[in-house]
């Protein structure tokens, strides 16, 4: 895959609308999960590209270099050998003086040939900074974005076993209905009835023979009463 390919899947893929995407999905924890997927197999790749970019860009930058240098030094070796001709002239060897100005003539040769290529260098460093820029900025959105990917989908599952989880409660809640009498619950609530109505039935039960027994306490009381009086009447 090229650079040019690989800087449009980084600028798709980090300008990609995530809920939108997950809105229309039929399973969104599945889609997440290939989204993830695409997304570190993506980074992968875009980093190998701006890695080899970036190899390319600081060769031409150094070979930039060096044609400035080798520019400058030619001219610096051109202007010492006019000079050198100058003064082999001054000193009446005009032969010796025109060897020295056509050394200063090939060096500028040399000087004019560096430049050349230096200048020729200099947009396509400017496009290989661009590209390696941009693939820098992608990379970085893409890794923000697989981050949020990353967290929205362990969100998504958490909710999905919390939504589980109280589904299970809510069956169950449902299979216990306390006012069904046939329910395990009717029937416990309805055998504690009973023997509540029991133990009531007991204390009427034993309430009743106390009182019995008081009752018949009274009539004793009441009988020999009685029998003093008509005691008393016949003493009398």
């Amino acid at each position: 895959m090229t650079k040019q390919t690989i800087l449009g899947r980084v600028s798709q893929l980090a300008k990609a609308n995530i809920n939108a995407l997950l809105d229309q999905a039929e399973d969104p924890q599945k889609l997440l999960d290939q989204l993830i997927r695409d997304y570190t197999n993506n980074i992968a790749e875009a980093e190998e590209a701006v890695a080899g970019t970036i190899g390319n860009l600081r060769l031409l930058e150094q070979d930039h270099t060096e044609d400035v240098a080798a520019g400058r030094e030619w001219g610096e070796k051109a202007l010492a050998a006019s000079k050198k001709a100058d003064e082999l002239r001054s000193a009446g060897h005009s032969a010796d003086a025109d060897t020295f100005d056509n050394l200063a003539k090939v060096a500028l040769e040399r000087q004019l040939q560096s430049e050349k290529e230096a200048r020729t260098a200099e947009p396509a460093i400017a496009s290989q900074t661009e590209v390696v820029d941009k693939l820098k900025v992608g990379l970085e959105r893409m890794k923000v974005k697989l981050n949020e990917l990353t967290a929205k989908r362990d969100e998504l599952v958490a909710r999905a076993k919390s939504a589980q989880a109280q589904n299970r409660m809510m069956d169950a809640v449902k299979n216990v209905n306390v006012l069904d009498p046939t329910s395990e619950l009717g029937r416990f609530e309805d055998k504690v009835r009973r023997e509540e109505a029991r133990a009531m039935g007991k204390q009427e039960l034993a309430a009743s023979s106390l009182d019995a027994q008081f009752e018949q306490l009274d009539s004793v009381g009441d009988r020999a009463e009685v029998e003093a009086r008509l005691a008393a009447l016949k003493s009398g």
